[in-house]
């Protein structure tokens, strides 16, 4: 099985249980703390590719950072992405990576079948 990265924060429920799943599935994992490290704009970029996914659909709307920044009303991609690198809490998680393909590991019970394809 190919090496699993998962940008965990050790805070979140749902992160934990993905590395639990992760543990039971025996993957070979890369635990990057995105909190800690602040992933830049072109990492970023380079994760919504691997996903298929916008820029807000990456993000935690209900963050209160979120609303702090008036993020609702912007319409800007490349804000959006500016603001996660500044603010990575707005990034969703758990994020898993496996090869060139991501996705978010909500709800957990996804991420059996990702691991394992």
């Amino acid at each position: 099985m190919a090496q699993i990265t998962i940008w965990h924060n050790p805070r979140c429920s749902k992160s934990r249980e993905a590395l639990s799943i992760m543990d039971e599935n025996g993957c070979e994992k890369k635990i990057v703390k995105y909190l800690e490290t602040n992933p830049d704009k072109e990492t970023i970029k380079n994760l919504l590719k691997m996903l298929g996914l916008s820029a807000r659909e990456l993000m935690r709307t209900k963050e209160d950072i979120y609303k702090e920044l008036n993020l609702q009303d912007e319409t800007d991609d490349e804000k959006l992405i500016q603001a996660m690198a500044e603010n990575p809490k707005l990034i969703e998680r758990p994020v898993l990576i496996k090869n060139a393909k991501a996705i978010i590991g909500r709800p957990t019970s996804i991420i059996a079948d990702f691991l394992n394809a």
